[in-house]
């Protein structure tokens, strides 16, 4: 496996690769690598001749009170289990190689119609940071396909929407979200719940898949359905719902009764930890 922290280093390898005739993927990640992100490069690989992974903790899309600094920074382990991942190279940027001209120069803004809720109301300015960031990767790597996870299911609508407005050359490939054996979606916040919260944390999928059922049997109230599910994470410990919606899978829009490809989306803490979940029908 190959290490490149210099666009240029890294440019010239993938040139090599494509003059070869290779088609190269990418992962892009934050490190603190987990089971879930080596299932997509486990992904990548099966489509892909060469795989890069990326990892960087991107200031642009953290808030002001949000966990930038503390963010979990785990770059030997990582590097280690994408070795065992056969990853063929890992693009390990610094901050000033990312943004050599400073943060908020050009700014990659995807549409308020689908990034103006659920998590962009929770955090503004959240997605302009991951379109900015991405979309650098992009012109980086010059990737033929890149990996991205569902458990991100509006980061996923936000960058395919980009991909399709820009004209941007990369196939995106939308992979299953990867679960623990009692079903909570894999996280590097995981790490963050205490032992009693970890015992809580599954309940998020459950609630999810509680209205799934009810929807499949035909009931199509889902306001009353979400304020349900609420109530129930917030009796069984959660301490806090940011969000429960069902969405049209396409739009992100609020779901009606005439909508056919939809998406239950939701986000609960427990204690200082903020869990993602949704359930695609």
């Amino acid at each position: 496996m190959q290490t490149f922290k210099a666009v240029s280093e890294l440019r010239a390898q993938v040139s090599v690769w494509k003059r070869e005739g290779l088609t190269v993927g990418l992962v892009p990640t934050m490190g603190n690598l987990h089971a879930g992100h080596l299932s997509l490069v486990s992904l990548a690989k099966t489509k892909c001749d060469r795989v890069v992974v990326s990892i960087f903790v991107n200031p642009m899309q953290f808030g002001p009170n949000e966990d930038y600094e503390q963010y979990p920074r785990t770059l030997a382990s990582d590097c280690s289990q994408l070795e065992a991942a056969s990853a063929d190279g890992v693009f390990l940027p610094a901050v000033s190689e990312m943004y050599p001209h400073g943060l908020n120069q050009t700014v990659v803004s995807v549409p308020v119609s689908i990034t103006g809720m659920l998590e962009g109301a929770k955090r503004p300015g959240h997605f302009d940071g991951v379109s900015t960031v991405v979309c650098k990767l992009f012109n980086m790597v010059q990737p033929d396909l890149t990996v991205f996870g569902q458990k991100d299911f509006q980061q996923l609508a936000v960058i395919q929407k980009m991909v399709r407005d820009l004209a941007l050359p990369t196939g995106i490939i939308a992979a299953p979200i990867a679960r623990d054996v009692d079903g909570l979606a894999l996280s590097s916040r995981n790490q963050y719940l205490s032992a009693s919260e970890r015992l809580i944390a599954p309940k998020l999928q459950a609630t999810l898949l509680d209205i799934k059922v009810a929807i499949q049997s035909g009931n199509r109230q889902f306001s009353s359905l979400c304020t349900v599910a609420k109530n129930t994470l917030l009796a069984v410990g959660f301490s806090q719902v940011d969000y429960i919606e069902v969405c049209d899978a396409d739009s992100l829009l609020p779901a009606n009764k005439q909508t056919d490809s939809l998406v239950i989306l939701a986000v609960a803490r427990l204690g200082k930890t903020r869990l993602l979940d949704n359930i695609l029908l």
